[in-house]
């Protein structure tokens, strides 16, 4: 499973906007890959560490907890991030049933 959090505030408009691009990234991609991915959102007025991390920062996008994008997401490079983050987690599975 690949996790893709979300960090921002409500009424952001680039959370916003972020949002819908997720949506619409994840939306495009084949059923399979899709349902590999679990979309996370958090808030940095609720959680003070992420307030500390990110408050400038916002929307920032992680990939498994890794770094993807921040104010701004392009769709093309989430695609291609998150279809090889679902390839690695598949073939990470595979070699576990062997």
């Amino acid at each position: 499973m690949t996790t893709l959090t979300l960090i921002g505030k409500p009424d952001c408009h680039l959370c916003d906007v972020a949002s819908d691009v997720i949506d619409a990234v994840v939306a495009e991609l084949p059923d399979a890959a899709a349902e590999q991915i679990e979309i996370v959102e958090a808030s940095i007025q609720d959680d003070p560490a992420l307030y500390e991390l990110w408050w400038e920062k916002i929307p920032v996008v992680l990939i498994d907890g890794e770094l993807h994008a921040h104010w701004r997401v392009a769709p093309d490079r989430l695609r291609e991030a998150l279809e090889t983050a679902v390839r690695g987690d598949a073939k990470a599975a595979m070699k576990e049933s062997l």
